[in-house]
């Protein structure tokens, strides 16, 4: 039988302390992903454009123009575009994007994170309020 030194041992101890420590060391700096969060401020902002026909027509309209490419169809994150970003667009069918009020979802769409471009200055507050409430029409039936 093969008797260990107590040198082999802490040799061994330290060389595996060290590697958990350079494990620790690389997931730290690894850039973990991070929540997209409206500020508190959004979370309180009420619509002020009312979720009628007309608002709906037009909010699909922008949609199509500004969301589709991304966002697909359905909302779904499967557009024709999505395939070559580096990030999957959000499902905006889904309870974490239809559970948010609509003021955060506003401050989203006007703010936008890369990939996703801001619509400050491409559509009128009315529009993207508009935009909002087609959002809304897309949140998946239960069943």
């Amino acid at each position: 039988m093969r008797t260990i030194s107590k040198n082999t041992l802490l040799t061994r101890s330290l060389k595996i302390s060290i590697s958990a420590l350079l494990l620790l060391l690389i997931f730290a700096f690894v850039p973990q992903e991070d929540e997209w969060k409206a500020p508190g401020s959004a979370l309180k902002k009420k619509n002020p454009v009312e979720a009628n026909e007309s608002s709906l027509i037009a909010g699909k309209k922008l949609y199509t123009k500004e969301c589709f490419s991304c966002h697909g169809r359905k909302g779904r994150g499967d557009g024709p575009n999505s395939a070559t970003l580096d990030k999957i667009p959000g499902d905006l069918t889904s309870s974490k994007v239809q559970d948010q009020t609509d003021g955060e979802l506003f401050w989203k769409i006007t703010q936008g994170k890369k990939p996703m471009p801001s619509t400050k200055l491409t559509l009128t507050n009315n529009q993207r309020w508009e935009v909002v409430n087609y959002i809304r029409t897309l949140k998946k039936k239960k069943k």
